[in-house]
């Protein structure tokens, strides 16, 4: 896809007004904030499409120059050819800044991490993902709070639910839904006997409260004693909340904090998310073919990637690629290679459709 000169014009005069009406300071409250959403969407946008002027301006000077002189044409020429050989590039860029973007690409996210098939030792996988996770944050510089937390026997968990707060957490963490499979000898296994377990992992975006409007007539709120770890005002409180969402049917409990409003906030935070990605699912069910296209569906029965730890490699099915990195994968590091690969395999695969 490769644009007119007049179409990267409009988009220099558009990113131009915007910087004018930001910087005139007449603009307040939703004005302002509405404004300032605009500009951050479309400013990489803007940037990709001044690269390709420039370029483009470049051969044109380039093409204008007195040919008599020798050295110079020679100068012009090797000018050409770099500029030529990069201006692709360069428009490919600019093509993939203008994808359609998602619109919950921004926002921060809910992760929930279950265990699933092969008991203890997947609590312990579930565990190991949830610190990947974690590191990886750190490296981005995102903040996870754990909202909730089912913690196993032996150490490792049931259930973990946490927000991971920061700068376009849902767009790097989206294609991460479904369902993980671990190969390894468990701490459980005597005879040295290699065993298969998984884990689920949902990433919701988390909406603002506007986004999701929920009325206190369709919520049941039960209050009760808590029970499991959490200190002596377990079995003494009736600080744990159990909310159900009448219309959807959707539940959600939460019993980690000593404080029952505080419980109660954090349900309503999960509950939040849960209704938001629900809406978005049946939002998108009409695009339910062109979703089929993409990296994945983030259908959490999906299963989308492997650990395998006697051979020391990741392999994730959706784009076929396997990396002998499992350590690095595992502490952070590495996690952001498969990353990059799955955001570009989608941007590629839509690229594609969009030139059909």
């Amino acid at each position: 896809m490769s644009l007119s000169d007049a179409r990267l014009a409009q988009i220099a005069a558009r990113f131009s007004e915007l910087e004018a009406r930001l910087a005139s300071g007449q603009l307040e409250g939703a004005a302002f904030v509405a404004a300032s959403r605009d500009y951050a969407e479309l400013e990489p946008v803007a940037r990709a499409s001044e690269a390709v002027r420039e370029m483009r301006g470049e051969l044109a000077s380039l093409a204008a120059l007195d040919e008599t002189d020798p050295e110079m044409r020679a100068l012009a020429e090797e000018e050409v050819a770099r500029l030529k050989a990069e201006l692709p590039e360069a428009e490919r860029l600019l093509a993939i800044a203008m994808l359609p973007r998602d619109t919950a690409d921004s926002r921060p996210a809910m992760l929930e991490i279950r265990a699933g098939t092969g008991g203890d030792e997947a609590a312990l996988f579930a565990a190991d993902l949830f610190r990947m996770y974690e590191r990886f944050a750190a490296e981005q510089g995102w903040r996870v709070e754990v909202i909730s937390a089912n913690a196993s026997d032996i150490g490792g968990f049931k259930e973990i639910v946490a927000n991971i707060a920061g700068s376009g957490v849902f767009a790097k963490l989206k294609f991460e839904s479904g369902v993980h499979r671990v190969q390894r000898v468990p701490v459980t296994e005597s005879g040295g006997r290699i065993h298969t377990s998984a884990a689920t992992v949902a990433v919701l975006p988390e909406p603002d409260e506007v986004d999701v409007q929920i009325e206190d007539k369709d919520l049941k709120i039960d209050i009760y004693r808590a029970s499991g770890a959490g200190g002596q005002h377990v079995n003494t409180t009736d600080s744990a909340v159990r909310i159900t969402h009448l219309p959807s049917g959707l539940v959600v409990i939460q019993q980690d904090e000593r404080s029952q409003h505080k419980n109660r906030a954090k349900a309503m935070q999960v509950l939040r998310a849960r209704l938001y990605e629900k809406m978005r699912e049946e939002a998108h069910g009409v695009e339910a073919e062109a979703r089929k296209a993409m990296v994945g569906s983030g259908d959490r029965s999906e299963r989308i990637r492997t650990y395998n730890f006697p051979q020391g490699r990741v392999t994730d099915h959706r784009i076929n690629l396997t990396l002998h990195r499992l350590p690095e994968i595992l502490e952070g590091p590495g996690l952001g290679e498969l990353i990059d690969a799955l955001i570009a395999e989608d941007q590629a695969k839509r690229l594609a459709a969009m030139d059909e």
